[in-house]
């Protein structure tokens, strides 16, 4: 079965940096997708990132694309999230998620497994 762990939130100010980590293992088929997701209180989930093995894609979300990065160490087997010049409307839960034997990043409601989650505090 897939696990995932995610750390690296924390309280940062406007303008500054953090990198969420979400280690992975159990992963059987090299068809496979990472997705990162955020909740601010009050707030339905909201797509942030996403890695897709099959064909080498990652999606951004308008309201991080540029500031935000996905990356990976497969030796690690962990997946990154950059984030940069923070924004107070960034402060959110932060999860990364995952599937495997599909094709492309799919809905949110698609993931099979969910980390538990990080918080991420931006202070204006």
């Amino acid at each position: 079965e897939v696990q995932l762990v995610e750390s690296g939130g924390g309280l940062v100010q406007a303008g500054g940096s953090l990198r969420l980590s979400c280690a992975a293992s159990g992963f059987t088929s090299d068809d496979y997708a990472v997705g990162w997701f955020r909740q601010a209180p009050g707030k339905e989930r909201e797509g942030v990132s996403c890695y897709s093995s099959s064909d080498g894609t990652t999606y951004y979300a308008d309201s991080v694309k540029g500031r935000f990065t996905f990356s990976s160490d497969n030796a690690k087997n962990t997946v990154y999230l950059h984030m940069n010049s923070l924004k107070p409307e960034d402060t959110a839960v932060y999860y990364c998620a995952a599937t495997q034997f599909r094709t492309g990043c799919p809905r949110s409601y698609e993931y099979d497994y969910w980390g538990q989650g990080t918080q991420v505090t931006v202070s204006s």
